[in-house]
């Protein structure tokens, strides 16, 4: 061939080449500058991958309920609406950054590039773990991708993540994105499937840990300290310990569950429950990656609830995670996992499926006055409804309801907290609701002795949890909330030992569609009334005990509380009952009780 033609053939080629090159070099840039629709960015990352829509639908809605978070990572660092993950074991942020030729900034940030990246990943793992090399042909055939994708260690918790992806595609769903976008993922005929050998990740195993079979919580890794250096029941006296060894249930009994957040990620808590001059200790840590981890046998009594009553009588789980911000939030693998030690739990001890028996640390008082105020963990953020799902779906029925008038559960639906429309914090994504001086959101939040902190818990109620009302209005400041007129105990500000808590008439405010009302969980609940002789306040008392020490506060006779269940005092025929006194729990003798439903 002629040289000219030759060469003049090969700049053709070369200009090609390089057009091609720019379009595809153009194309991934406008893709991300101009934000297209979510619903186009679904539709271009199938395109791109060969992973199916609703797949990715699913996905990007139980991991971030459609939400970039702002671009901030979940305590498993997971960014985005599709948890791309950059960790010490997992970096599959950096991969999709590769594969697709974008920064690892972009993918944070930006919904349309994150969707793209999670459709890149899911390609990866299915290709990985064909043994053809080739994509599944149907939506079941993904399951040991999804499971590889979940980041999951253990089998169950792969077997959960795949199970729940595959509830919401038989279920679909319409819901709302940042930018306030309309997404339908339309019901798909699909079934789970059991997964393969090979779709995991890579578990390390922390120092002072073991994977064995001597847990009780099957396929918990073994970190279980030494009663030598940690028991304080064998522990020489002076030396620091951090637990009590029990026969429990047989000498206390096991009656609620605590659900606690480190304030960091898993081995920040085995770092402190390892260390016997710490104090305090756990049952069970479960990691953002869903893996669990056992630090003392169930019949001892871990110094966990900050309230020794508590302790002796519940177990207690730590999540990586954090209360103060829902910038680092708690991901679905996590939920799931912690659901299913939590139905584990539920089942062995007969407790029941509702939140006054699965609390909050920040839903248990102070023991006294001295030791006021209690902790505030998991916080805001933590999705009770979502949550009380997952352990159902495990198995466990939901305690029973009764009809009783003049009641109200807080009960947002899923889905809406704690994501806002933009993914940052506001007041309008949290799951506490908030207290007001009168019948209205434009009079006064009631005192708050927590300096204002968005996560106190003096001067809001939590999801999940049931009150007596007196009265009801529609917030006249047209906000659509309704105004529910409830007994609190109402701290006052600068709260010190010597100011206790008096129970006075608020209003909480509760936004459409978020409260149930005329229904109180648990087979014992009831709405009770206080009464006694003369107008003398009944005491208020932060533990089932007898002592002038453990009260906290009082209220006034005529004061209606729910009372989810009552107790006999431990050693004696006392009876007592709980009650929903503000945030907390707290307890009141059976002397001072009228039953009013």
């Amino acid at each position: 061939m002629n040289k000219r033609i030759l060469w003049a053939l090969l700049k053709t080629l070369m200009g090609l080449s390089l057009l091609l090159t720019l379009t595809s070099l153009s194309f991934s840039h406008s893709y991300a500058a101009s934000s297209p629709s979510i619903n186009q960015a679904f539709l271009q990352a199938s395109h791109e991958t060969d992973v199916p829509v609703p797949l990715l639908q699913a996905l990007c809605y139980m991991e971030g309920r459609l939400s970039m978070h702002g671009g901030t990572p979940s305590i498993d660092q997971g960014y985005g609406c599709m948890h791309l993950v950059k960790s010490k074991k997992q970096d599959t942020l950096d991969q999709a950054a590769q594969d697709l030729h974008v920064s690892s900034a972009q993918l944070r940030s930006d919904l349309a590039t994150n969707i793209r990246g999670g459709a890149d990943i899911l390609r990866q793992d299915a290709l990985k773990l064909s043994a053809t090399h080739t994509l599944p042909g149907t939506l079941s055939g993904w399951a040991d991708a999804i499971a590889l994708y979940s980041n999951a260690t253990t089998h169950s918790t792969a077997q959960m993540y795949v199970d729940e992806t595959y509830r919401i595609l038989r279920q679909g769903f319409q819901a709302r994105a940042d930018n306030q976008e309309l997404v339908t993922l339309a019901p798909q005929n699909v079934t789970s499937t059991h997964l393969g050998t090979n779709s995991l990740a890579t578990a390390t195993i922390p120092a002072g840990c073991s994977s064995d079979t001597n847990v009780e919580y099957p396929g918990a890794i073994d970190c279980i300290v030494s009663p030598t250096t940690f028991d304080c029941n064998v522990v020489s006296n002076g030396s620091p310990c951090t637990y009590e060894s029990a026969s429990r249930p047989s000498s206390y009994s096991i009656s609620d569950i605590v659900i606690h957040d480190i304030e960091g990620t898993a081995q920040d808590g085995l770092n402190v429950f390892q260390d016997p001059n710490s104090g305090v200790s756990i049952h069970y840590v479960v990691g953002g990656d869903g893996t669990v981890y056992q630090l003392l046998h169930e019949k001892d009594i871990a110094y966990q609830a900050g309230n020794y009553w508590y302790n002796q009588h519940t177990i207690g789980i730590e999540h990586a995670g954090f209360d103060a911000t829902g910038y680092q939030w708690y991901n679905a693998t996590e939920y799931l996992a912690s659901a299913k030690l939590v139905a584990y739990l539920l089942n062995k001890y007969h407790i029941p499926l509702e939140h006054d028996h699965i609390v909050s640390h920040g839903t248990i008082p102070a023991p006294t006055l001295g030791t006021t105020p209690n902790h505030e963990d998991p916080g805001p953020y933590w999705l009770w409804p979502y949550y009380f799902n997952l352990i159902q779906q495990q198995g466990i029925a939901a305690a029973p309801t009764s009809n009783k008038a003049n009641v109200v559960t807080v009960d947002p639906a899923t889905g809406q907290a704690p994501y806002g429309t933009n993914g940052t914090e506001t007041s309008a994504n949290f799951n506490f609701f908030t207290l007001y001086t009168s019948g209205s959101t434009a009079s006064s939040i009631i005192p708050n002795p927590d300096n204002g902190s968005a996560t106190g818990v003096t001067s809001n109620v939590e999801a999940r949890i049931s009150y007596a009302y007196t009265s009801k209005v529609t917030d006249p400041a047209g906000t659509g909330d309704t105004l529910y007129q409830i007994w609190y105990g109402e701290q006052d500000p600068g709260f010190t030992p010597a100011h206790t808590a008096h129970a006075k008439q608020v209003w909480l405010a509760v936004p459409a569609g978020s409260a149930v009302e005329s229904t109180i969980s648990g087979a014992n609940a009831h709405v009770i009334k206080l009464t006694g002789k003369g107008s003398k306040a009944i005491q208020v008392s932060g533990r089932p005990t007898t002592s002038n020490s453990y009260y906290i506060g009082d209220a006034p006779i005529g004061a209606t509380f729910v009372s989810a269940y009552s107790i006999v005092e431990d050693g004696t025929s006392k009876l007592w009952y709980e009650i929903n006194y503000n945030h907390r729990q707290a307890f009141v003798p059976a002397s001072a009780v009228t039953i009013v439903s």
